[in-house]
């Protein structure tokens, strides 16, 4: 039960920092720090995902 509403909380933080991440891309450049900052924490978020999820 605690895996599955970990599991459920990485999906919202995920889809969460995605739309925050393709905000600041359009605002700021893809190649800005702040937005190569959001992706590499939406790395970090899918890879603990997917080690839950397998």
């Amino acid at each position: 039960m605690k895996n599955l509403l970990l599991i459920k909380l990485l999906k919202f933080e995920i889809e969460f920092k995605r739309k925050v991440m393709y905000k600041k891309a359009k605002d700021l450049g893809f190649s800005h720090p702040q937005v190569v900052n959001c992706s590499q924490e939406l790395d970090i978020l899918l890879n603990k995902y997917f080690k839950q999820a397998s």
